[in-house]
């Protein structure tokens, strides 16, 4: 099993209903691709964030789905209009 946590700093000019698009877009993506198998997402409460203002955390049953995330064209039509907005940092690793 992968466990794959990311976080973001928003980009200037990201407005409150963008926020919230992430967040509902990002938890809609469980059940549509295949190996993903839990997904949390959500604003960041932590005094130590460091700026970063949103994170999350997905479960892959495989290092193997957690490759086939990436290209997936669900994920890649996120990604799209996602991108401009953030400062992403991520970090996987094996459970």
């Amino acid at each position: 099993m992968i466990i794959h946590t990311f976080a973001f700093r928003w980009k200037p000019g990201v407005t409150p209903e963008q926020k919230q698009r992430v967040i509902a877009e990002i938890r809609n993506l469980q059940g549509r691709i295949p190996g993903v198998i839990e997904t949390w997402v959500g604003e960041n409460i932590s005094p130590r964030s460091q700026g970063y203002e949103l994170g999350g955390v997905m479960k892959f049953e495989s290092r193997a789905a957690l490759e086939a995330y990436s290209p997936h064209p669900i994920h890649q039509e996120l990604l799209a209009w996602l991108m401009p907005l953030i400062e992403p940092l991520e970090v996987d690793f094996e459970a």
